[in-house]
Parts: C-alpha cells; sequence; structure tokens
C-alpha cells in the first residue's frame, strides 16, 4: 500500500491539525504504518527532532499520534515570523535566512516545490500511508500560482483532499461550497469531500444540509465531529492567543492540597512555544493564564515569561506596560518568577543583538546575572540533564549564547532566589523536576498546594491523542475514508462554476 491524503480547510483553525492527528492515530491503531506530512508551516511553535532539525510542534505531535519519531521530512518548509512583514525560513529543519512576505511568494516558495515533493515521496516510500496537512484555505486564489501545502503539492503527489469546515464559526456550507468552487477544474477533479467539524446538537438536524451540499457538488461528506474541549494540543501558531484573561485548558481533578496555585504567562510579542505552560496546566489545582497588565501579576504565585522570536522586542514591550517593574518588584520581594529561552535572556543584564533586531548593546530586567550574544547559528539541540534533585529533558531553540556570571546552576542558566532562567524547552514536562520546582514555588509563595503524585504529561498526552483518534472512528465513515487514502478520489467528480478565475 502507498496511500496519502490531504487534509484541508475552509479557514485557518478550522481544525486540520487535530483532525490529521485524529486521522493519524486511528491508523496507527488499525496497525498501519502511517506518518504526518505539511510541507510548509507558519508557527513559532516548534520542536527540535532527534538529529537536530527544528519543525513544527503540530507536525510533532502527529507523529505521536502515529507512534514514530517526528523527522525534518514531516515538515520541511517552516516559516517563522519575525514581524509584520518577514519571516525566519528554516528549511530541511535548518534555518536558511530572513525573507519577506513579498519575496518569498514572489518567486522562492515555487521553487522550493521540487524539494517537498521529494520529502513527500520519501515518506510514502518508507509508510503505508502519509496524512498531509494543508495551510490557511486552498482557494486562496491571490496565492494558487505558488502554492506548495494546499492544491499545489496534492496535485504534485496525486492525492485526494478532505476539506474541513468549522461549522462553530457559522456558515460551514457556504465555506465548503465556495472553498471548491474558486478552485481550477484540475484541482476540484481531487476534491473528494468534506468533514465537519466543531458540531454541538443533534446531527439529524444537519442532514438535510449536507445532503443539498452533495447534490450541489457530486461529493459526499465522511464525518460530522462533535465539539470537544480540550483538543487544541499544540496549536501552531503562538501569535493567535489572545492577550488577555486566555486560560490554557488544565486536567478536570481537585487539587490534592489545599491552596491552587495561579501562574500568569506574560503574553509577550511574537510569543514562541507557548506550550511550555501546558505541563503546568496539567496539574491538578495548577491555574494558568495569560495576562499583558502588571495588575494582573498581583496575585500569581508564579510569573512565567516564555519564548520569544523578539527578545528585544519583548523587553520593550514590557517596559511600555509596567509589566518591567512589576516583575522587578516581585524578584525583590522573593516571589517567584520562570524566564524559558526568550523570556530567560530578558532577565539577564544586557543584550548584544546583531542578528535578530539588530539593536545593538540592550539592557535586560537585570534579575539574574546573565549576558547574553546574539548569535548567528541556531543552537538545536535536545539536552538531558538534573534539577532540583531529578532527571530532566528538554529542547532547545535560539541564538541568543548566554554567558552565566553568578547565581546557582539552573539547567543550562541559573537562579538567583525564587527567580530562575533557562533556554530549555519542554523541561516542565519531566514529572519529576515538575513537581519539585512547583513545590518550590508554592512554598515560597506561602500556598499549601501540593503536586498529585501521579500526574503523568505523557499519559495525558496520550489520552488526548486516543480521543482524537476516538473521534475519528466514532464520527466518521471511516470505510470510505480509507477507500480514499487507498485508492484517491473518486473518478467523474463534477466541476462546480465558477472555478479559478484565469
Amino acid at each position: 500500500m502507498n496511500g496519502g491524503l490531504l487534509v484541508a480547510g475552509t479557514t485557518s483553525d478550522a481544525g486540520k491539525s487535530v483532525v490529521t492527528a485524529g486521522i493519524c492515530r486511528w491508523l496507527a491503531r488499525q496497525g498501519v504504518k502511517v506518518a504526518p506530512f505539511k510541507a510548509q508551516n507558519m508557527s513559532l511553535n516548534s520542536f527540535v527532532t532527534r538529529e537536530g532539525a527544528e519543525i513544527g510542534r503540530a507536525q510533532a505531535m502527529q507523529a505521536q499520534a502515529c507512534r514514530v519519531e517526528p523527522t525534518a521530512l514531516m515538515n520541511p518548509v517552516l516559516l517563522k515570523p519575525g514581524g509584520e512583514q518577514s519571516s525566519q525560513v528554516v528549511l530541511l529543519g535548518k534555518p536558511v535566512g530572513e525573507m519577506s512576505a513579498r519575496g518569498y511568494h514572489g518567486g522562492r516558495q515555487q521553487r522550493l516545490l521540487g524539494t517537498v515533493l521529494d520529502c513527500l515521496a520519501e515518506l510514502r516510500g518508507s509508510y503505508d500511508a502519509v496524512i498531509c496537512e494543508g495551510a490557511g484555505s486552498p482557494a486562496e486564489i491571490n496565492l494558487r500560482r505558488t502554492d506548495i501545502v494546499n492544491m499545489g503539492i496534492a496535485r504534485g503527489a496525486g492525492l485526494p483532499v478532505l476539506v474541513v469546515g468549522d461549522i462553530d464559526r457559522g456558515g460551514v456550507f457556504a465555506s465548503l461550497f465556495g472553498t471548491v468552487a474558486l478552485l481550477s477544474s484540475e484541482d476540484q477533479a481531487l476534491v473528494a469531500g468534506f468533514l465537519v467539524n466543531k458540531f454541538r446538537g443533534d446531527v439529524s438536524l444537519l442532514e438535510p444540509g449536507l445532503d443539498m451540499l452533495h447534490g450541489l457538488t457530486g461529493r459526499r461528506t465522511y464525518g460530522v465531529l462533535p465539539f470537544r474541549h480540550g483538543l487544541g494540543i499544540d496549536e501552531e501558531d503562538g501569535m493567535g492567543v489572545p492577550p488577555r484573561g486566555t486560560v490554557r485548558e488544565s486536567a478536570v481533578a481537585q487539587p490534592v492540597g489545599e491552596d491552587v496555585l495561579r501562574v500568569a504567562v506574560c503574553a509577550v510579542p511574537l510569543m514562541s512555544n507557548f506550550t511550555d505552560v501546558d505541563a503546568l496546566a496539567a496539574e491538578p489545582g495548577v491555574v494558568v493564564r495569560f495576562v499583558d497588565r502588571p495588575e494582573e501579576l498581583a496575585d500569581a504565585d508564579l510569573v512565567v515569561l516564555p519564548g520569544t522570536r523578539g527578545t528585544v522586542r519583548a523587553l520593550r514591550w514590557l517596559r511600555e506596560r509596567g509589566l518591567a517593574d512589576a516583575i522587578a518588584r516581585r524578584a525583590a520581594e522573593g516571589r517567584p518568577v520562570l524566564g524559558i529561552c526568550g523570556g530567560f535572556q530578558a532577565l539577564g543584564e544586557h543584550i548584544e543583538d546583531d542578528v535578530e533586531s539588530r539593536a545593538g548593546h540592550v539592557d535586560g530586567l537585570g534579575l539574574l546575572p546573565v549576558r547574553v550574544r546574539f548569535a548567528r547559528e541556531k543552537t538545536l539541540t535536545r539536552p538531558v540533564g538534573e534539577a532540583l534533585g531529578e532527571r530532566v529533558e528538554g529542547y532547545e531553540i535560539h541564538h541568543g549564547v548566554a554567558e552565566v556570571t553568578g547565581g546557582e546552576p539552573f539547567l543550562d542558566g541559573c537562579r538567583v532566589g525564587h527567580t530562575w532562567g533557562t533556554h530549555w524547552h519542554g523541561s516542565l514536562e519531566s514529572d519529576g523536576f515538575r513537581r519539585a520546582f512547583l513545590r518550590e514555588v508554592a512554598a515560597a509563595a506561602g500556598r499549601r498546594f501540593v503536586p498529585a503524585p501521579g500526574t503523568s504529561f505523557a499519559a495525558l498526552r496520550e489520552e488526548q491523542l486516543d480521543r482524537l483518534g476516538d473521534l475519528i472512528e466514532q464520527h466518521a465513515d471511516t470505510d470510505a475514508l480509507w477507500r480514499l487514502i487507498e485508492s484517491g478520489a473518486p473518478q467523474g467528480l463534477p466541476f462546480i462554476p465558477p472555478g479559478a478565475p484565469a
């Protein structure tokens, strides 16, 4: 077997990533050797593979759904926004430079089509099935000429396409119909049908519309997935996180101790790898929220400065909003602060940056004895170490090189009192270390909080992936989906006018 499928969507955030993961987990449970693939991903939420390649975290999560090790082949092009006008281009896991959107879509992107098709072909040669994820919408007619992630990859590899629509947003029938109707006849021939996502209510009330959609397009609906809370694992893009009031989903369980622990995450600009705090949110009795005002730090037991693609910009933002002063007061009072990657760099004494912001010498918050120099080479590693008497695993993605001149050692960084800093993403997923860290935070905050002794973040992640697989197995026509993956789009699908503009 050499099957494949492209999961496209009517919009960004229609649920392509989780649907792809769900199909991957369903296939893996059937004994199918399956791999995920996304030709091009725009995200600040990334991961480091064992061979030292940087890919989107969504593809790493999908690889876990497949029960395989993630590799650079699964996400050959990663774009990391550095602002409104430019992104760092990561090719096959390594950064190759900054490029404006105009420059990328003006020619560079199309030249990458051969590369991504080669990567897909290599995966298809090693796996029974490859489930590909599109990006945005395949009907972005202004970008079709240079597309390498939606219909461009479907045409190049002959993949059948399943279009996902988010009914929770409204207008799902118009979105599904319009997506097909704006494609060329050649592209339409590969769009096999639809999948409705995030449905609330009685499916029988939806069925007349699905029948009419079938009559209008000649294409069937392969399933209606119900709305479920807590399935947005490893989202692609931290730029879309609301800056204030967002609460990460947490385990529905009572605290073990008498108190809860409140964690405030500063929603800095160009926030990256905000999923670092998901392991905290998984602990019963820990409440994690994103904030952007100094008064919102007042009742926090722990303040987290997360990673960012723009450390100097984040420092300016912290100072403009009064958050820098509030964090400094906390540190002086011995109240816990944790900086991760860019957040760690911001806590230091000063930064020399001629690479990311090109701002030269910039003063940090001065809360840790650390000096940072930005190097052109990016550090991409999977370190293993020990802290607080516990084994810790993590991954590093940064241009900043930290010189630690004092304090107590803490992973690759340091701590002074109850202010900690490290470049290690993912360290809080190590259960023993996370519990030890939270015990220190609770003691410093004067909270009678006790970490739950049996919480396993890895097991919780597996449960989430199984729930995604269950959604596909229980609410999609899996026999028809299997035929689609194995045999491709049905022959003779009708053309829906007007088609793509000339």
